[in-house]
């Protein structure tokens, strides 16, 4: 097993791409490190990253936030600036493991992951998110909603690295929650999630809203016809019940002895709901 520490994000991406073996990328650990420990797997190279610019920083962008890859979920939820413009998405990172798991546990790597259930990802795409991308051929930005694409994969070419992830700039009356059922208290993965981010006007009026679900399809999956339903209102009743009629129809989980269909489906149309009036709250709005 080689381990490299290369000096640019370019020269990773080379090495990462030239391997014909498993490769790793180290920059959290707190995945790889539990599968070299329990040999699920024994990488040919692993190719540590923590230490190269710009992936340690939560850095100010065109009005919102550029998130390094390897910042981890402690250092945004110690990121006053960011908590108070993107607290759903910060909700949804500081989910991610134990206390200790939070200092080194990334938000990237959550991504990259490619579950289903990763707690980060459905406040992200809520919040249309970019992720930037380094490969051998130079750097391109993609939406995160587009990263995930089944089960444990991704999106991702051989030899490209997710080097941050860009939060947009945010109009004066908006915001975001995140919420997920699990059967414990803590330290488990989410039988079903929502996030929702609400943009609205001087009056409380919706007039932007995206609603996205984790653990309820193959990826986290945006439903747009759920924040269509909400965009014009208030959140009276009708909308909110337009919306989870929306959540409910976009639900394709699985069956298994932590949730059957019917009772994923089920949580996932009141986990949005709850998300949204959340949102609408910490917007400013009232109902």
């Amino acid at each position: 097993m080689k381990y490299v520490k290369p000096d640019s994000l370019y020269a990773a991406s080379v090495l990462l791409a030239e391997e014909t073996g498993t490769s790793r990328i180290l920059a959290g650990g707190t995945d790889v490190l539990v599968q070299l420990r329990s040999e699920m797997v024994e990488p040919d190279l692993i190719v540590d990253l923590k230490h190269l610019d710009g992936l340690r920083d939560i850095t100010a962008e065109a009005g919102g936030f550029r998130i390094g890859a390897a910042v981890s979920g402690a250092e945004m939820g110690e990121h006053t600036d960011l908590c108070a413009a993107w607290p759903g998405v910060v909700e949804g990172v500081e989910l991610i493991g134990s206390t200790q798991v939070q200092g080194r546990c990334t938000m990237v790597g959550n991504l990259c992951n490619g579950s289903p259930a990763a707690d980060s990802v459905p406040g992200m795409v809520a919040a249309n998110a970019v992720a930037r991308i380094q490969g051998p051929d130079g750097k391109r930005d993609c939406p995160v909603l587009d990263i995930p694409v089944g089960p444990g994969k991704t999106s991702l070419a051989k030899g490209e690295i997710i080097t941050s992830i860009f939060l947009p700039a945010r109009p004066a009356n908006a915001s975001d929650a995140y919420l997920r059922f699990i059967p414990r208290t803590e330290m488990d993965i989410a039988v079903s999630s929502a996030g929702v981010n609400l943009e609205l006007d001087g009056a409380g009026t919706v007039t932007g809203a995206r609603v996205a679900l984790g653990a309820v399809a193959p990826t986290v999956r945006l439903v747009e016809d759920a924040g269509a339903a909400l965009i014009g209102s208030r959140l009276d009743d009708a909308a909110i019940a337009s919306m989870v009629a929306a959540v409910e129809a976009a639900c394709s989980p699985i069956d298994d002895k932590r949730g059957t269909v019917e009772f994923r489906t089920k949580t996932a149309g009141v986990l949005a709901k709850r998300a949204a009036l959340i949102a609408y709250e910490r917007a400013g709005g009232t109902s």
